[in-house]
């Protein structure tokens, strides 16, 4: 099923031949490195089960991406229940991974944007948080871009507190 299209993008079900791309956008270092570690084969396999999973509790996960221009899988987009342990949590959060040959393209921008209006006017949710490592400006530069505004930042209790990653910062938007 396709949930949300754009002029140049699909979010749609995860089919299987997703599966090894998956596998190899996850362990990509220069993708991940914004992440604790990258992910085995088996890490990845367990994640998209989880998607899965949230899929059928929620009616919503991280969307498969692909591009109209080629049906080629470019990675996900789409909302995940944080449940670790903050100040903001529980809550609904927005994010993207997407493969090294689709950055700089504003296909990041363009999905979340569309998953947005998606999730606020389709699936009635009223706010919508994301959060990065501090370090990791592109993402916040996407925050910005689709209109979410700083919150604050906060110590992410899943990194270890000397990881350069622990520093994180949280943005939100609400339903107009």
């Amino acid at each position: 099923m396709n949930y949300v299209e754009t002029t140049r993008l699909r979010l749609r079900d995860w089919e299987e031949a997703d599966l090894e791309p998956f596998c190899q956008l996850n362990a990509d270092e220069e993708v991940m490195r914004f992440f604790p570690k990258t992910l085995s084969k088996d890490e990845t396999h367990a994640f998209y089960h989880a998607i899965q999973a949230e899929f059928k509790e929620c009616g919503f996960g991280f969307y498969a991406v692909e591009t109209k221009e080629n049906n080629a899988f470019i990675g996900f987009i789409g909302f995940h229940r944080a449940i670790f342990k903050a100040e903001f949590t529980p809550c609904i959060e927005i994010g993207w991974r997407l493969r090294k040959e689709a950055w700089g393209k504003g296909y990041a921008t363009e999905g979340a944007e569309a998953c947005l209006r998606y999730g606020f006017d389709e699936l009635g949710l009223d706010d919508v948080y994301s959060f990065t490592a501090e370090i990791n400006k592109p993402s916040q530069s996407v925050m910005m871009k689709i209109g979410m505004r700083f919150v604050n930042e906060f110590n992410h209790s899943r990194v270890e507190k000397d990881s350069p990653l622990y520093k994180h910062v949280l943005y939100h938007i609400q339903a107009k």
